[in-house]
């Protein structure tokens, strides 16, 4: 492994995206930042320079393949390699089957699935040159029940993230054994996507979750955080969930 540690995370401008970058500038790693929001993603570069990182930033729609080979090819040409991938950027969906158009169903995949394949495809020939590296990519809760009633998202959001898993299982066998690639599931997380859930809900949602209390983007973090570690365990091709043990909310 090369003297410097680099991590990619995209929408890494807020929320789950932040933390994981936080949380992987805690474990020594320099930052690639890659999102559409420009004045969060400036706020969230500053902070990791503060904790002494260097951090590159990229303004990106994620679902743009050509866009993705664009910043991965500035990587390599700042720093030469890439160590963790994170895959993190997503929309929400709350559109049922009836009432959802057909490109917002496209757009909903190309977010949420369609940029873990352009990420992934850029990033692993930089990863190879180090020998290897870690893949983790933002699955759901959703991705297993499907959206209960009280989802944020529902059916073409659960549909991306469930793509995800199996996207996650195939390319652990494909990219192994240098490469390791899981994916985590988060469930009901204080973000800027979640609030409006949480802000009205979130007493409620507490009581039917064995931990009392609904996540913070810390606790996917530090998850994201252990499975990119230096030292990568014998997982991979495997799925994490992050929901507090909660039943149907």
């Amino acid at each position: 492994m090369a003297d410097r540690k680099v991590a990619v995370v995209t929408g890494g401008a807020r929320g789950i995206g932040r933390g994981c970058a936080h949380a992987l500038a805690e474990r020594g790693f320099d930052l690639v930042l890659v999102d559409l929001l420009a004045p969060e993603m400036a706020r969230t570069k500053a902070e990791l320079e503060a904790m002494g990182r260097a951090c590159l930033t990229f303004e990106a729609d994620v679902a743009d393949h050509a866009r993705a080979k664009e910043i991965a090819a500035a990587v390599e040409a700042e720093w030469g390699h890439c160590d963790v991938l994170v895959n993190n950027a997503g929309k929400s969906n709350p559109r049922t089957i009836m009432e959802c158009p057909e490109e917002e169903f496209d757009r909903t995949i190309a977010i949420n699935l369609k940029s873990c394949f352009n990420y992934i495809q850029a990033f692993v020939p930089l990863m190879r040159k180090v020998g290897g590296g870690r893949i983790v990519s933002m699955s759901s809760l959703n991705a297993h029940t499907g959206g209960v009633t009280s989802a944020v998202s529902k059916f073409a959001y659960a549909s991306a993230k469930a793509g995800i898993l199996g996207m996650t299982r195939a390319l652990a066998k494909e990219l192994g054994p240098d490469i390791a690639v899981n994916a985590v599931c988060p469930g009901v997380i204080e973000t800027e996507i979640g609030n409006t859930l949480t802000r009205s809900r979130g007493a409620e949602l507490a009581k039917k979750i064995a931990l009392g209390r609904v996540g913070k983007p810390q606790d996917v973090a530090r998850v994201v955080a252990f499975l990119a570690a230096e030292q990568p365990s014998f997982i991979t091709g495997q799925h994490i969930v992050i929901d507090g043990f909660q039943w149907e909310i």
